[in-house]
């Protein structure tokens, strides 16, 4: 029993001593009706976000003429998290270029194999060597898309410049495109995007918690990888929305973010720009767009940002309709009279939005069969070696002991989300090499717990400030093995990890 307090008041320790960076808070905020906006249009928005199918919402923030008038934050999740952006990067690439520009230090004419001669083919075809940074900007390289190039070798460069060439034009989404792009802007300015952006953006807007994955070869990748807070995500909409000015100071020139925006290419239902998205259904709305429905969305005729992370196995049509059909039909031009009641209903709705906990019940008999016990794991894609289980009063603690040799203990709250720091990474979605390069944790897992029957333990892990999570229910079988039936929120089916209790 004095065990299972320790635990108890450990896991409460644990939570209470989290030190998380923030920047938050520091945009302007405003009653939606000051800015034109019916605070009950957005309730109808946060709620019919929150209740999409195969989705979890992480964030969502409103703005309107540079206010903050809603925002929300479903529990576990909260505005200081960092959240992994997938190809919203690829927006960062586009104003990174834009600034080189206008820096003189490139020209989106300027021919891609010139900067990179010691690391050419043999033979260059007549296509490579035409091969412009605007073919690369509108994702028409002429290079068909490799996916796993960039989990199957270290040299990310060399390898995109051998590959087989068509005549640059023709649009294929290619995120080592945005990796070559990137490549670019640091061999002529000698800094990482990181520094570059942080120098002539990020610094003047205060924006200094965020971070970029880098290449084996020490670059940024480019197409994906941005850490990043929501608010500071809503500073760059802004900026987007401002072309590129930021409290009467222009960080990147209002020609470029226009260039940006323009329609570049024709891809079927979409319309993509220098390296941005046109919104279909919203003429008037270009998008940062990420996998698992990332999304800073600058609304240019209606002067709003939206901005949402998520982890969604939808394909964000559904996101994106609900603005341009709940929220945008109510929009005025003039402010709206002050009305509290709507405002109030607004406030409590935001604080109280939360993912489901584990529904079952706190405590099973069959428990003493896992008590302290470690389960040794077969092979998986977690890295996970092996399990210990503890069990408190509604608190289950999970030893994991990685195939390096590494533990690390995640808690897991009865009806509630309990919340720790590790050093470990957390599982991601794809794999190139090196991935997490550039990165620094700690990352932190809420987990909550329930008995789904007397012999079923389920856990589920939202990993806070990634984008991860992890649902996992224990069977123990006769023969004395366990069954791990894993579900994550970025693969739609379960798979099972075979154990066996040592």
């Amino acid at each position: 029993m004095k065990r299972r307090i320790s635990l108890w008041l450990l896991a409460i320790g644990l939570i209470a001593s989290l030190p998380v960076s923030a920047q938050i808070n520091e945009l302007p905020r405003s009653t939606p009706e000051e800015q034109g906006v019916p605070s009950k249009a957005l309730v109808a928005l946060f709620d019919s976000l929150h209740a999409l199918p195969l989705t979890d919402m992480h964030a969502v923030v409103v703005m309107r003429h540079g206010k903050v008038i809603g925002e929300m934050y479903p529990k576990p999740y909260a505005p200081e998290y960092r959240h992994t952006m997938y190809s919203c990067s690829k927006t960062f690439v586009g104003v990174a270029v834009g600034l080189a520009v206008a820096d003189n230090r490139l020209r989106v004419e300027d021919r891609v194999a010139t900067f990179f001669p010691q690391l050419l083919p043999d033979t260059v075809s007549s296509e490579l060597a035409s091969m412009t940074v605007r073919h690369l900007l509108m994702m028409s390289s002429g290079v068909k898309p490799d996916w796993n190039m960039r989990s199957r070798g270290k040299e990310w460069i060399r390898t995109f410049l051998a590959k087989p060439v068509n005549k640059p034009g023709e649009y294929a989404y290619d995120s080592m495109v945005s990796y070559m792009l990137a490549a670019i802007v640091q061999k002529v300015t000698g800094k990482k995007l990181t520094e570059y952006l942080q120098e002539h953006v990020f610094t003047p807007m205060n924006v200094t918690e965020w971070a970029w994955e880098e290449s084996p070869e020490g670059v940024n990748t480019g197409g994906w990888g941005v850490h990043i807070q929501p608010e500071s995500l809503a500073k760059f909409g802004q900026l987007i929305l401002n072309e590129g000015s930021w409290e009467g100071k222009q960080l990147v020139p209002a020609e470029w973010i226009r260039e940006m925006c323009k329609k570049h290419k024709e891809t079927g239902r979409e319309v993509y720009g220098y390296h941005i998205w046109h919104c279909g259904g919203h003429d008037g709305a270009v998008r940062a767009d990420g996998a698992l429905g990332q999304y800073v969305i600058s609304i240019l005729d209606k002067d709003m940002v939206v901005v949402m992370t998520e982890a969604t196995l939808g394909n964000g049509r559904d996101q994106r309709r609900l603005i341009w059909d709940v929220l945008l039909p109510e929009i005025k031009d003039e402010p709206l009279p002050a009305n509290k009641k709507d405002y109030q209903k607004l406030l409590k709705k935001q604080e109280g939005y939360k993912l489901d906990e584990v529904q079952g019940k706190a405590n099973s008999a069959f428990a003493s069969n896992w008590e302290n016990k470690t389960i040794e794991l077969g092979k998986n894609t977690l890295g996970w070696e092996s399990l210990r289980l503890n069990f408190g009063k509604n608190i289950v603690t999970m030893t994991v002991t990685e195939k390096d040799g590494k533990s690390y203990e995640l808690p897991f709250g009865y009806k509630e989300w309990k919340t720790t720091s590790m050093e470990a990474y957390p599982p991601y979605s794809i794999s190139p090499i090196d991935r997490f390069k550039g990165l620094e944790g700690p990352y932190y897992v809420s987990g909550s717990y329930a008995w789904i029957s007397k012999e079923e333990l389920q856990l589920k892990a939202h990993y806070v400030n990634w984008v991860s999570a992890l649902e996992i229910t224990f069977r123990l079988e006769e023969n004395g093995e366990v069954k791990l039936n894993v579900q994550t929120n970025y693969i739609k089916k379960p798979y099972t990890i075979n154990g066996k209790i040592k």
